[in-house]
């Protein structure tokens, strides 16, 4: 895949709006976003919607490891994306006590923001210290009160178009918009 940072490349229907090169340096940007709003912790909670989400607070842990003294802990939080009020939520790991510590929701795309107000409503049951949300894309409109704090990019899209991200195991990330 070539490199076109800055520019939407053509694919049939849909547009590349980040490319791999693209997508790491954003994920490297919040990363230190969160290490500068959090450098006084002692452990920094990344909690992923999965599937995406998760592979994404995967990706800041290890960036965050490298530059960051304080611990950090990923777990991921397992809710239908589509239909979140009729399904159960739940982590994939017992969740570590919260009380008092920064957590992270990490999501690929905030849309209407539907998705995190339910994602951090078992957040919310352990006290955490204060609850962050990362986003690698986060759209302009939204139906629920959600403001991401660390956002990769900004976009202003009608409520036709789709953003799909796509995080391959050998290293072709791209963000699409549709």
């Amino acid at each position: 895949m070539k490199n076109f940072s800055h520019f939407a490349m053509q694919t049939s229907a849909q547009n590349i709006i980040l490319t791999t090169d693209d997508i790491r340096k954003k994920l490297e940007r919040i990363a230190y976003e969160i290490y500068e709003n959090n450098y006084n912790e002692t452990i920094v909670h990344l909690i992923g919607i999965t599937n995406v989400g998760l592979e994404l607070a995967e990706r800041l842990q290890s960036i965050l490891q490298q530059i960051a003294p304080f611990e950090v802990s990923v777990n991921s939080i397992f809710l239908d994306k589509k239909l979140p009020h009729t399904t159960k939520i739940a982590f994939k790991r017992a969740v570590k006590k919260l009380d008092n510590q920064v957590v992270i929701l990490v999501d690929d795309v905030c849309n209407s923001g539907r998705t995190l107000c339910y994602a951090i409503k078992p957040l919310l049951k352990n006290l955490p210290s204060k609850i962050e949300i990362a986003v690698l894309v986060n759209r302009q409109y939204k139906s629920f009160p959600i403001i991401p704090k660390y956002v990769g990019l900004q976009v202003s899209t009608t409520l036709q178009n789709y953003v799909r991200v796509e995080l391959d195991a050998k290293g072709e990330d791209a963000v699409y918009l549709a």
